[in-house]
């Protein structure tokens, strides 16, 4: 068994957990956006007193590598990485969406393919496509969604669609008996399967030089001058 504290930052959502082996332990989350920064370490405090435990006995932290929010992304990795620097443990990175899609699975088992979307602004969603065994089966992208998105796809397969960007998707995807809509998938609760898997098989992050998984390079907005 291996103790591990699990952090998802990548959207509006902050979530916290702490499992043993497979095992939830205890959890802590909200969606209230632009709160990580005084959310993430609350929130970690409350999880290890609700387990009884203690940040020492902590064996790995887990990071929601992305992609998502940039801010939320840098958040926690920031955190994760001062965790184990400082506790000298191993940092795990996973994908956001492949959690996502795990959440996913947990709703809709018998669904053929599970399809996160984290909305990216406007009309446009990071997304990925999984299979029942949560292997890739399209390429992490970033889509501008339309009447026609995932036409093909919808066609031959029950599909589950999930996460923040499925409000947009609902409106314009034209509707489909083999389309299921998920909204609630995006939680540290959703990595831990998947945290210690990669735990078992030491697929641990470099500390020193890993980065989170943006998918679009930031840009940051000019202010406003009023009268130019």
């Amino acid at each position: 068994m291996a103790v591990i504290l699990c952090m998802e930052t990548s959207t509006e959502m902050c979530s916290v957990a702490v499992s043993n082996g497979n095992q939830l332990l205890a959890m802590k989350e909200n969606a209230n956006g632009n709160s990580h920064a005084e959310n993430l370490m609350p929130f970690i405090d409350h999880v290890l007193n609700e387990a009884n435990l203690t940040i020492r006995q902590i064996d790995a932290v887990c990071f929601s590598e992305g992609p998502g929010s940039y801010t939320g992304l840098r958040i926690g990795l920031s955190t994760a990485k001062g965790l184990c620097y400082a506790l000298e443990k191993p940092l795990i990175a996973l994908s956001t969406l492949q959690s996502m899609a795990w959440g996913a699975r947990a709703l809709f088992p018998d669904k053929s393919v599970y399809c996160p979307l984290i909305d990216a602004r406007r009309m446009e969603v990071y997304c990925a496509v999984y299979d029942a065994n949560l292997q890739l089966v399209d390429t992490i992208q970033n889509k501008i969604i339309d009447a026609d998105s995932f036409k093909n796809l919808i066609e031959k397969e029950s599909i589950v669609f999930c996460g923040n960007g499925v409000e947009k998707c609902k409106h314009v995807i034209i509707p489909n008996p083999n389309i299921m809509y998920a909204t609630s998938t995006n939680s540290a609760a959703f990595m831990i399967e998947l945290a210690y898997t990669k735990f078992l098989n030491q697929e641990f992050a470099d500390l020193a030089y890993f980065e989170p998984f943006y998918l679009k390079e930031y840009i940051a907005g000019k202010p406003h001058v009023k009268g130019l």
